[in-house]
């Protein structure tokens, strides 16, 4: 998907730059050229190719902030410091998660506040802080439920509910070791799951596998984690791909359970 992903976006840029148009077409353009930055460097991002992710991300942000979309600009910030959250650069990632959100305003939409204090969040769980990831989790569900039918919202931001604020918490908890809190959050997520979006249902359970080890359940945990496996290799996600080796790192610990060491040997 990265190369028509990319062809979008530097058709667009090739239109922006070498056209003639008046200043509220250039400014819906830079908008798209945000909007098909978000897309193309999530892609490059799940690919694995995190420095052209990262550079497809600051022209997107470069774009969004030229078209003076400060909403925009947060989301595309927040994407790229999830990124470095994820890829060893977590002091990195807490400082741009808060720049996004604080670049935004009070005003933003309420749902963009919540994805941005939901990023926040996993910045610091990632940087090992762990009262103010709390905070950002409660601020994120406050700022959620201001949102109403008469809010409006950008588009992009369609998938941003309840459901997804529940993910990131239950996340929150894994990481941080508190499987009696993580376990029945992603139980409830997952039992109302659409499983046809195979990739996100394979992240998910990874985290699973991840708290019911924690909570010293290495048969279920087992369980949990042969899906993940077996639903990572129907995809080519980078991020899939190293959950499921973060997850038979934790299973080791385990290697004598004969549920556990089944999966182990059948997944080497």
């Amino acid at each position: 998907m990265v190369r028509p992903a990319l062809r979008e976006l530097r058709a667009a840029v090739r239109v922006y730059r070498e056209g003639t148009h008046s200043g509220e077409v250039g400014r819906a353009l830079l908008g798209q050229i945000g909007e098909l930055a978000q897309i193309a460097g999530w892609i490059a991002s799940d690919a694995g190719q995190h420095g052209d992710a990262e550079r497809i991300y600051r022209l997107g942000i470069s774009a969004a902030m030229q078209a003076d979309d400060r909403t925009l600009a947060g989301n595309l910030a927040g994407s790229l410091a999830y990124q470095l959250s994820n890829t060893g650069g977590e002091v990195e990632g807490v400082r741009l998660a808060r720049a996004a959100l604080d670049g935004v305003g009070p005003d933003a939409p309420p749902k963009a506040r919540a994805l941005y204090l939901d990023r926040v969040a996993w910045a610091h769980t990632k940087a090992g802080e762990t009262q103010p990831a709390m905070r950002a989790l409660g601020e994120a569900g406050e700022a959620l439920a201001e949102d109403s039918a008469e809010t409006e919202s950008p588009a992009y931001l369609y998938w941003v509910d309840a459901g997804e604020l529940k993910v990131m918490e239950s996340w929150v908890y894994t990481e941080i070791h508190r499987p009696l809190r993580a376990v029945p959050l992603l139980r409830d997520v997952l039992s109302r799951y659409d499983t046809t979006h195979t990739r996100e249902l394979a992240l998910y359970l990874s985290w699973l596998a991840i708290a019911l080890a924690d909570a010293n359940e290495p048969e279920e945990a087992a369980a949990t984690a042969e899906r993940v496996i077996m639903l990572s290799g129907a995809m080519t996600s980078d991020r899939t791909a190293e959950r499921v080796r973060v997850v038979r790192e934790r299973l080791e610990g385990y290697g004598d359970v004969p549920e556990v060491r089944a999966v182990l040997d059948g997944a080497a």
